[in-house]
C-alpha cells in the first residue's frame, strides 16, 4: 500500500504537468482515501467508470481526461453531482493527467503508439506530438492501416491514403489533434495520425500529398494510462486494473 500523496508526487515529477498550458488543472482532481492499494485507470472521468472502479475497490482512480476544464466557475449540473457523489461515496480519488500524457517521450500515448506501429525511432513534433521513423524502406499505406487498426484495438481507421507508395514517417498526435496535420505537412512527413478528424482534413491531406488516419479520439489515448497504471503497480506495488469504456468516437 501506498500513500496518495507518494503517487501524485510520483506522478507529476514523471510527467512535469508544469511545463504544459493546458485546458485543465492536472494531477490531483478530488482527494479521497490517503491509502491507496487499488489503482484503476481509464480514458475518461464519467459516472460508469466511476461504478466498475467502485466495483474493483478502487482507491484511486487515473485518468487522461478529468472532470475540471478551464473556463469560468460553472454551477454543478445533476450529472456533475452523480460523478462526485459516487467518488464521495467509495472516498475514491480522481486524478488527471492531459497534454503532459499525451507528449511524455517514454510513457506518453503518442510515444507508444509509434512504438505499437512498429517505428524504431521518433522525435517530438509540435510540443505534445511525435514524428515516428519507420525503419528501412518503410511501410506501405495499407500495412499502416492494418498496423494503426492492430494498435487501437481493431478499429476500422478513417483513412485518405494521399501519400507516398512507401511510408518513412508518420505525425502522431492522438485524441483530437487534427489542427496538428499542418505541422505534419511543413515538416514533410509521409504520413498523420490523430483520432477526430474535421471536415477540413480530407482535401488538406490530398492537396498535400499526405496519408491522413483518423483512429477515434478515445480508441487513440487508451495506451498511457494503461502504462501509468503499470508503473505505479510495479514501483509502489499496487494493483493496478484498467477498465475500459469504449467510446466510437
Amino acid at each position: 500500500m501506498a500513500t496518495l500523496a507518494e503517487i501524485i508526487a510520483f506522478l507529476d515529477d514523471l510527467l512535469d504537468p508544469g511545463a504544459f498550458t493546458d485546458y485543465g488543472p492536472n494531477g490531483l482532481q478530488v482527494p479521497g482515501s490517503e491509502k491507496v492499494a487499488t489503482v484503476v485507470t481509464g480514458v475518461s472521468a464519467g459516472a460508469r467508470l466511476f461504478e466498475l472502479a467502485a466495483a474493483a475497490d478502487a482507491d484511486l482512480v487515473l485518468v487522461h481526461h478529468g472532470l475540471f476544464w478551464s473556463g469560468p466557475p460553472r454551477p454543478l449540473d445533476r450529472a456533475a453531482k452523480r460523478r462526485l457523489q459516487l467518488l464521495f461515496d467509495h472516498d475514491m480519488s480522481l486524478a488527471a493527467y492531459h497534454l503532459p500524457l499525451d507528449a511524455h517521450p517514454a510513457h506518453g500515448n503518442n510515444a507508444l503508439l509509434a512504438g505499437a506501429l512498429g517505428c524504431e525511432r521518433w522525435t517530438p513534433l509540435a510540443k505534445i506530438g511525435m514524428v515516428g521513423h519507420l525503419p528501412g524502406e518503410g511501410i506501405t499505406p495499407q500495412e499502416l492501416i492494418e498496423r494503426t487498426r492492430r494498435a487501437t484495438g481493431g478499429r476500422e481507421p478513417i483513412a485518405f491514403t494521399a501519400g507516398p507508395e512507401r511510408v518513412r514517417s508518420i505525425g502522431i498526435v492522438s485524441g483530437g489533434g487534427s489542427p496538428y496535420l499542418a505541422d505534419a505537412i511543413d515538416a514533410g512527413l509521409d504520413a498523420f495520425l490523430t483520432g477526430e478528424p474535421v471536415e477540413r482534413v480530407m482535401n488538406q491531406a490530398q492537396d498535400a500529398g499526405i496519408h491522413f488516419l483518423a483512429a477515434g479520439h478515445y480508441a487513440t489515448e487508451t495506451h498511457g494510462v494503461q502504462r501509468l497504471g503499470a508503473l505505479l503497480a510495479e514501483r509502489f506495488g499496487i494493483r493496478h486494473a484498467w477498465v475500459d469504456v469504449p467510446n466510437p468516437i
